[in-house]
C-alpha cells in the first residue's frame, strides 16, 4: 500500500506526527493508500518554507513564472493516463468522465492563468491640472488554498494556479478523502523545477491540517471551497484575523424548464445537469421545475432514460454512474432519499443502493434517483444533498416558478431552458445566484466570474476575479 508525503519546500517528507489516514478506494470499499495525519507542525514548516520563498518567486518577472507554470501544466498533460486512473480510483468517477472533464481541466487552469497573467493590467485615473492616480497590484505573500473532494485535481488547480501566477506562495490542501492526483501533482512540481517553498502540498484531515492553514498568521489570505458550515467556521476564524476570503459554498440549484423550449437537447442535458459525476458536482440542477403542459411528457421521457443509465465499475468505459466518493456520503444520500419518503415524495427511479459483483461488492454505488410529489418548501428540497438526487415539480407561472427556485438559502447556479428570449433575459435576471445558463449547463470560459450569493458563497473566483484576490491594490498619486 502506498504512502503518501507532504510536499514542503521542493521535498517529500513524512508528517512530524508519523501517523497516517487510510484512503479508500469508493468503487471496492477498501484502502488503497495512506496519507499524512499532518496537524499544526506540518503547516508551519510550510508557512515557513513558502515565506522563504517569497521574494524571489515574487520577484521573478511575468515571463519566468508564466513559464514555470506552462511546465507544470505540460507536465499533467504528459501523465494524463496516469493522472485519469488515479482521479477514478480516488473519487470513485466514471473514468471516462475523469479523461474528459477533470484532468484537461487541471491542465487548463494552469496555462489559462499561465497566460493570462501576462494580461493583467490595471487602472489609472487622471486629474486635470492636479495630477495623476495608478494602481499597482502586488502578491499578498503565503496564501491558504483548501479543495475538496468532488473535483479533486480541477478545483485544487484551480485555486493555485492563479495564486502562483499572481506571485504568492501557497500551502494548500486537497481534501483527504481525494488526496491522490495533488500527490501527483507535487511529483510534477520536482520534475519540471518548480522552485523549493513556492507550492506546499500538505495533506491530512479538515478539522486538523485545514484548520492550522486557517489559524495561522503568516498566511494572509484563504481560498475554500467546500461545505457551506465549514465556510461559516472559517469565516468566524479568519475574519478577526482580518485574512482576505474567498469561500465557494453549497449549492441546491434549479432548473427551470418552460414548455417552449427544445425538449430533446433539454432532456439530454437535464440527465447529464442532473447526475454528472453522481450528482456530486456544486453546480448540478437539483430541483427540477417543469412547466405543467409539458410536465408528464418530461416526467415520462426523463424516467425511460435514467433507467437505462448503467451504474457499474468506474474503470469500465460504458459506465455512467460511478460510485459515490465514502459511505459515510452514501449513507447520508440514502438518508435523504428516506426522508424523502417521509415527506410525501414518490420515488420514480432508483431510490436504492446498487450491489456489484465482486470485486465492487463493498463499493457506495446509488441508483440515479428521481422523486416528485415533495412541497418546493420541504427539507428535501431545501437542504443540500450533493448526490444522484433530484425532485420534480410542475408549475404554472414564471411568478411561481420565481418564488419557487428562489426559496432556498443558496444561490449558486441554475439552468432556463425556453426559446422566448424576452422571457430568458427576464427569468435570468431575477433568479438569485451567481450563474444563471440559459439552453445550456456547465459551459465554462475561464474569464468568467464564478460563484455564488446567500449561502453559496463569498467572492469570486476566475479570471481576473481570481488574480484581483490574490493580489493587493496600491494607488499612488503623482503631482503635475
Amino acid at each position: 500500500m502506498k504512502k503518501l508525503q507532504n510536499y514542503i519546500n521542493g521535498k517529500f517528507q513524512p508528517p512530524v506526527s508519523d501517523e497516517y489516514i487510510e484512503n479508500i478506494d469508493p468503487s471496492r470499499g477498501v484502502p488503497f493508500s495512506l496519507i499524512p495525519d499532518s496537524g499544526i507542525e506540518d503547516v508551519a514548516q510550510a508557512t515557513e518554507a513558502a515565506k522563504a520563498a517569497f521574494p524571489v518567486w515574487s520577484g521573478m518577472s511575468l515571463n519566468e513564472r508564466s513559464e514555470i507554470l506552462m511546465k507544470l501544466s505540460k507536465g499533467i498533460e504528459d501523465r494524463m493516463d496516469e493522472f485519469v486512473a488515479a482521479e477514478s480510483l480516488d473519487n470513485g468517477k466514471p473514468v471516462s468522465l475523469a479523461r474528459q472533464v477533470d484532468i484537461p481541466r487541471a491542465v487548463s487552469n494552469l496555462s489559462f492563468f499561465a497566460t493570462a497573467v501576462l494580461h493583467f493590467a490595471s487602472e489609472s485615473h487622471y486629474m486635470e491640472g492636479v495630477g495623476i492616480n495608478y494602481t499597482t497590484r502586488k502578491p499578498i505573500g503565503v496564501v491558504g488554498c483548501i479543495s475538496p473532494w468532488n473535483l479533486p485535481l480541477y478545483l485544487f488547480t484551480w485555486k493555485i494556479a492563479p495564486a502562483l501566477a499572481s506571485g504568492n506562495c501557497v500551502v494548500a490542501k486537497p481534501s483527504e478523502i481525494t488526496p491522490y492526483t495533488a500527490y501527483l501533482l507535487s511529483e510534477v512540481a520536482v520534475e519540471v523545477g518548480l522552485p523549493a517553498g513556492v507550492l506546499n502540498i500538505i495533506h491530512g484531515l479538515g478539522s486538523k491540517a485545514g484548520d492550522a492553514i486557517v489559524r495561522h498568521p503568516d498566511i494572509k489570505a484563504v481560498s475554500f471551497t467546500g461545505g457551506t458550515a465549514t465556510g461559516a467556521y472559517i469565516a468566524k476564524t479568519a475574519g478577526p484575523m482580518f485574512k482576505k476570503l474567498s469561500l465557494e459554498l453549497g449549492g441546491k440549484n434549479p432548473n427551470v424548464i418552460f414548455a417552449d423550449c427544445d425538449f430533446e437537447d433539454m432532456l439530454a442535458t437535464t440527465v447529464r445537469s442532473s447526475f454528472a459525476n453522481q450528482g456530486q458536482i456544486c453546480l448540478c440542477g437539483s430541483r427540477i421545475f417543469i412547466e405543467r403542459s409539458i410536465y408528464d411528457q418530461f416526467k415520462n421521457a426523463f424516467v425511460e432514460k435514467v433507467s437505462r443509465m448503467k451504474v457499474g465499475n468506474p474503470s469500465d468505459i460504458e459506465t455512467r454512474q460511478g460510485a459515490v466518493v465514502s459511505k459515510d456520503h452514501m449513507e447520508k444520500v440514502l438518508s435523504y432519499i428516506k426522508l424523502a419518503q417521509e415527506e410525501g415524495g414518490t420515488i420514480l427511479a432508483g431510490g436504492h443502493q446498487v450491489k456489484l459483483d465482486e470485486p465492487y461488492d463493498n463499493g457506495f454505488y446509488i441508483a440515479p434517483t428521481i422523486i416528485e410529489g415533495l412541497s418546493y418548501d420541504c427539507r428535501t428540497n431545501q437542504e443540500e444533498i450533493f448526490g444522484p438526487v433530484v425532485t420534480l415539480c410542475p408549475f404554472d407561472s414564471e411568478q411561481e416558478v420565481l418564488k419557487m427556485a428562489n426559496a432556498t438559502q443558496y444561490g449558486l447556479a441554475a439552468t432556463v431552458w425556453t426559446s422566448n428570449l424576452k422571457r430568458a433575459h427576464r427569468v435570468a435576471n431575477q433568479i438569485h445566484s451567481g450563474i444563471v445558463w440559459v439552453n445550456s449547463w456547465l459551459v465554462r470560459d475561464l474569464r468568467t466570474p464564478f460563484g455564488g450569493v446567500k449561502a453559496s458563497g463569498v467572492g469570486r473566483e476566475g479570471g481576473w476575479e481570481a488574480l484581483k484576490f490574490f493580489t493587493e491594490p496600491k494607488n499612488i498619486f503623482i503631482k503635475e
